[in-house]
């Protein structure tokens, strides 16, 4: 009997070690998150209901006003205009991020490609932002390479629009796309396309109806690592965009710089917050209810 308690006291002791340590592993991740995202987080809801002080920053007074704003008519418009820009932004990269994604599963240089995808992240933002500014501009590469083959005579504005935002939106978020079509490509049983085809779908109907909704968590994932950088953007906007391509992370911008209306912009922060964990939310259920249902779909094949 004492030694059987000794067992079960020595276990017992171990447990609580092993649960001790990892307490202790996981507090520097604990103390980082709350002190580097909690913590602005936070700061920002307790300005979001404070009044705008007369000079900047805030006033210790509980108010609405900074919510009560958001009802103006030109803040609804930009809102329209960022979701517009950022949705057509997102379809195109992931239109593009597909096709890649696949090829690079079936080639045979995956890690010399994998590489390519990933050179971009070592190069400075502004500085890929800035070439592309070369590029389109009036005097730019394109306009100069137009003129030299003798398709156009005056150079075209292809700078300072909406179109040119969503270009370099592409770009800048295109590996976010790649890179989780990748994994999820990667792990498809490409036998299921042979078997398709011999069964007599086409290839594009093999691609539709068996590839993608077995990738579909994939896409989503993608779907998720575009839109919520892009609705945020702040800087392609401001260097590439003009006056149709104002969105809401140049109103917050403005409203902490130049207006010095802190509740405003945390207000609109806030919003863009609640809004894309919403979108968040609608993708992870929609991606668990396409699970359950493949998962329901293998036990009814294996039966």
């Amino acid at each position: 009997m004492n030694i059987a308690a000794s067992r079960d006291g020595g276990a017992s002791r171990g447990t609580l070690m092993k649960r001790n340590m990892g307490l202790i592993y996981s507090a520097p991740m604990t103390v980082w998150a709350s002190v580097f995202f909690l913590a602005p987080l936070l700061i920002i809801i307790l300005y979001s209901f404070l009044k705008k002080g007369l000079y900047g920053g805030v006033t210790p007074e509980f108010s609405f006003d900074a919510y009560i704003a958001l009802k103006n008519p030109n803040i609804a418009v930009i809102t329209l205009k960022t979701v517009l820009i950022s949705l057509t932004a997102t379809v195109i990269t992931i239109l593009i991020a597909l096709p890649c994604g696949y090829f690079m599963v079936r080639s045979k240089h995956q890690s010399l490609l994998l590489m390519l995808i990933i050179i971009p992240f070592w190069t400075n933002f502004l500085i890929r932002v800035y070439a592309w500014m070369n590029i389109l501009g009036n005097q730019g590469f394109l306009n100069e390479f137009l003129t030299q083959i003798g398709l156009i005579k005056e150079h075209i504005n292809f700078l300072y629009n909406q179109n040119a935002v969503i270009l370099v939106l592409v770009y800048m978020y295109l590996p976010y796309a790649i890179l989780p079509l990748f994994s999820s490509i990667d792990k498809f049983d490409f036998s299921l396309l042979e078997a398709a085809r011999d069964l007599g779908a086409s290839s594009i109907q093999a691609m539709s109806k068996i590839l993608l909704p077995s990738i579909r968590g994939g896409i989503y994932t993608a779907f998720l690592f575009t839109f919520i950088p892009i609705f945020g953007a702040y800087a392609v906007p401001l260097l590439v965009g003009g006056k149709d391509s104002y969105m809401l992370g140049n109103v917050i911008a403005d409203q902490l710089t130049k207006s010095r209306n802190w509740p405003l912009a945390s207000a609109i922060s806030m919003a863009l917050t609640v809004v894309t964990t919403i979108g968040v939310m609608c993708m992870l259920g929609l991606q668990r209810r396409d699970e359950k249902r493949l998962g329901k779909t293998a036990k009814r094949s294996m039966n």
